[in-house]
């Protein structure tokens, strides 16, 4: 018999490709989010447009979900401006909430064999102190407050009470096709090109420090997600994920330009988050010119030219203490998939030329 997953946070960045990534190995989906997730499988799936901060609302979405097994949380609510947020004791409350909300009563009707939560490298602190180079899963918890501690300490709980299993996945920066999100630096940088070549700005790199850092695409984090829900060796463990490399943007910059038809320019420092949300009558020529999906420049950028300015080293004057996490750990379990960052990077920004958020050549 199928498997039947739920996926929260189903429009995201990593839950839309698990929605693919399930559907396309013969599960049942039940995808959870306010927009629908714009997918590549053809194969049909059940949609709820949920508000995981309404516990009335996920208690009655729930209740005809006595057939889900497994669940996927990767849901996440991030405050404006972003980086502020990490620290804020309400967006941690809010994020336990969610959580608390949808799993607890699907956990009443449902035989619940696995839930995977995400998590990310604030795990270690990097975004608070110097992390340990590099950074690995047995260290103790970092003792800082983070929303990540809330909702693990209540998952725990709760599959203690109701006897499922469960993994921690922590990836490095996502990489993927999904715009209007948190932390996805690939529509960012397509946007900010169309408008260098609109408007004859350099498009050059537009940090102060290339630094060397870790990317994972997003069908590597959704291929792990997917081995996690059975894999004995997944049971009750974190892993850190990455591409299995490092790079720097700075000297990626120039394949992105290729990619983007647009002429490399020398370095060009500028906040992308204070640039980018002024231009909106220039995008919106660049969306009239060449009939590109309906979008306001917000509307693609969500969070993510915040996280982009932290990305490009945007504002410093020396190299940063390196964030950078050893990925061993999901290799000798098992999950052994690797990808190359260029070709990660050069393929999101061709799979949104082709969904027309972004110009072509």
């Amino acid at each position: 018999m199928p498997k039947t997953v739920l996926i929260a946070g189903a429009s995201g960045l990593v839950g839309t490709a698990c929605v693919d990534a399930f559907l396309d190995r013969g599960w049942d989906v039940v995808a959870v989010s306010r927009r629908r997730p714009e997918v590549t499988s053809d194969r049909p799936f059940t949609h709820l447009p949920l508000n995981l901060q309404d516990p009335q609302d996920c208690r009655n979405a729930v209740r005809d979900l006595a057939g889900v097994t497994h669940v996927v949380y990767a849901a996440v609510s991030e405050k404006p401006g972003l980086i502020a947020g990490w620290q804020d004791p309400d967006q941690m409350q809010v994020n336990l909430a969610m959580l608390r909300n949808l799993v607890g009563p699907l956990s009443d009707v449902a035989a619940l064999e696995h839930v995977t939560l995400l998590q990310g490298t604030k795990a270690y602190g990097g975004h608070l102190h110097p992390m340990p180079v590099p950074a690995r899963e047995r260290f103790p918890r970092d003792d800082h407050a983070n929303f990540y501690w809330l909702q693990e300490d209540y998952l725990r709980e709760l599959a203690d009470r109701r006897g499922f299993a469960w993994t921690i996945l922590r990836p490095v920066s996502v990489l993927g096709p999904n715009y209007g999100v948190a932390m996805n630096v690939i529509p960012v940088i397509g946007a900010y090109a169309a408008i260098c070549r609109e408007t004859g700005a350099p498009f050059g790199y537009p940090g102060h420090v290339g630094y060397v850092q870790q990317a994972v695409d997003v069908r590597l984090v959704a291929g792990a997600a997917f081995w996690a829900a059975d894999a004995s060796q997944a049971r009750f463990e974190y892993f850190n994920l990455s591409n299995g490399e490092v790079f720097s943007w700075r000297d990626l910059w120039p394949a992105v330009a290729d990619t983007l038809g647009v002429d490399i320019a020398p370095d060009h420092p500028v906040s992308l988050a204070d640039f980018l949300p002024a231009p909106g009558e220039t995008w919106q020529r660049i969306v009239a010119r060449h009939g590109l999906r309906p979008l306001e420049i917000a509307e693609v950028l969500g969070e993510s030219h915040h996280f982009a300015d932290r990305n490009f080293g945007y504002g410093l004057r020396e190299q940063p203490a390196p964030r950078l996490v050893s990925t061993i750990k999901v290799k000798q379990a098992g999950f052994t998939d690797t990808m190359d960052t260029e070709e990660s990077v050069r393929h999101w920004l061709r799979v949104l030329m082709q969904r027309r958020v972004i110009p072509s050549p």
